[in-house]
């Protein structure tokens, strides 16, 4: 199974709903499928220009280390060295906070992955969830 651009649009409308239910700052999200490359990105007017940037570098270092945005900040606390590395073979397209959330199938593999950026990056997360869990699948925030 792979990500659908009609699911990246339905997973990114939720998300952004939710975002406006919840009375959040604008927000940017962009998904990845599972080799990293981007199927979709939308940002609310009024987001901050880096936003769109922050939310891919969430989505895309969840793909590439295979693990959720908790997971990689644990890390870039625990192992600062090892991320630091990380962002260089990322070219710095790593950004190691929640926000980002892996996307797997029932099965467990790994689809892709969200980033939201443009509130705080718990509230950013609760966004993801929120669009992943529209859509039917799973999410691995790294918790």
């Amino acid at each position: 199974m792979s990500l659908s651009l009609d699911t990246c649009r339905s997973l990114a409308h939720a998300a952004l709903a939710t975002g406006r239910e919840k009375g959040m700052k604008p927000l940017g999200v962009v998904i990845v499928d599972a080799r990293g490359a981007v199927r979709l990105t939308l940002v609310e007017d009024g987001n901050a220009p880096l936003r769109a940037d922050i939310a891919h570098g969430k989505a895309f270092g969840c793909v590439m280390v295979g693990v959720g945005g908790r997971a990689l900040e644990r890390m870039a606390k625990e192992r600062p060295h090892f991320i630091g590395a990380l962002g260089g073979l990322t070219k710095d397209r790593l950004t190691p906070v929640p926000g980002g959330v892996l996307i797997r199938d029932a099965g467990g593999a790994i689809l892709g992955a969200v980033g939201i950026s443009g509130d705080t990056s718990d509230n950013d997360e609760v966004c993801a969830l929120a669009g992943i869990a529209a859509v039917g699948l799973k999410a691995d925030t790294g918790a």
